[in-house]
């Protein structure tokens, strides 16, 4: 087995089905019913391999592998000093264009959202440890609790939102796919039902909140490019957009760029959406706060923040 396939096959995992995956962990995929993924996964790798083309993707990220001294992106992050993945952003030499392709944006399962978020979830789809090292990153980069008129938007949200414990502000809007799960939500003020793979368009006033968050759910984003635009428009000049994602995924609904990449491409890719989403973020910045590299689920942050007004 190649080397390429081995790292793209992924290791199931116990969690309410459908199952979580991790895409840096090996599975055989061997019964009749696994044949669809199976060949779905060589599939994404060979897409992966042959992008092509000079601003494509798979020749600019490995041009991009200097970074790491030569090392491949596609290997999962290790805890080096500094983490490859906070490296991945720092030096990037971007393509004249967005280097991803249609293709690059299909999943596995192309069902409609709405029915396989249908039945709700009251389950974390990372491990304690993970959670606790983004509640304890939140708690740093977040407004004070109770700041007068702060207003925050956890996008993809669902039944937690994993800030910091009594963590209030005079609205927090929840936008997520299940309607049960956002009604559990403590710490939401309102809520919103919307499948932004359907409708990528926000239903916000242009500079309305100071922070937008989102845990372990850009990846299932078929159209990023235009909800990172949406973003930066309701986002207040100056206003943090914080990206936070493990190597955690519903394999089937995450879009095939990332299932076929490692933890710091996964870096470089949400990079690329503030990048390239109409010029009007700062130079985007990845942080990981994995709190056990190796032995729990790791963590990472790609952040960035509107330009403020001139």
């Amino acid at each position: 087995m190649s080397k390429t396939y081995n790292f793209l096959c992924l290791r199931l995992r116990s969690n309410p089905l459908p199952p979580f995956f991790s895409t840096s962990s090996a599975l055989n995929l061997q019964t009749s019913a696994s044949k669809p993924l199976d060949r779905w996964i060589r599939a994404s790798s060979r897409r992966r391999l042959v992008l092509g083309g000079f601003t494509g993707a798979s020749l600019w990220m490995n041009n991009m592998s200097g970074n790491l001294g030569g090392k491949s992106f596609i290997a999962s992050a290790r805890q080096t000093n500094p983490s490859p993945v906070e490296q991945a952003l720092s030096k990037v030499e971007w393509p004249e264009s967005f280097p991803f392709k249609e293709e690059d944006f299909q999943r596995f399962d192309e069902s409609s959202d709405l029915t396989f978020y249908e039945a709700p979830r009251f389950v974390t789809h990372i491990d304690d440890p993970a959670i606790a090292a983004l509640t304890k990153y939140y708690s740093k980069v977040l407004p004070e609790s109770e700041t007068p008129g702060v207003s925050i938007l956890d996008m993809c949200s669902s039944w937690v939102s994993h800030y910091p414990a009594g963590y209030k502000q005079e609205r927090i809007v929840g936008m997520g796919m299940n309607e049960e799960e956002l009604k559990r939500n403590p710490v939401l003020t309102e809520y919103i039902v919307q499948d932004l793979n359907v409708n990528p368009n926000l239903p916000f006033e242009d500079n309305s909140f100071q922070v937008i968050t989102n845990v372990v759910s850009v990846d299932y984003l078929t159209k990023p490019l235009i909800v990172f635009k949406e973003m930066n428009r309701i986002l207040k000049p100056g206003g943090l957009a914080l990206m936070s994602f493990s190597n955690r995924c519903f394999f089937t609904k995450a879009i095939s760029i990332w299932t076929s990449t490692g933890d710091a491409d996964h870096a470089l890719i949400v990079g690329s959406y503030f990048h390239y989403a109409a010029g009007g973020y700062e130079p985007p910045q990845a942080v990981d706060i994995s709190p056990n590299p190796g032995r729990s689920d790791p963590m990472y942050v790609v952040y960035s923040r509107k330009l403020p007004v001139a």
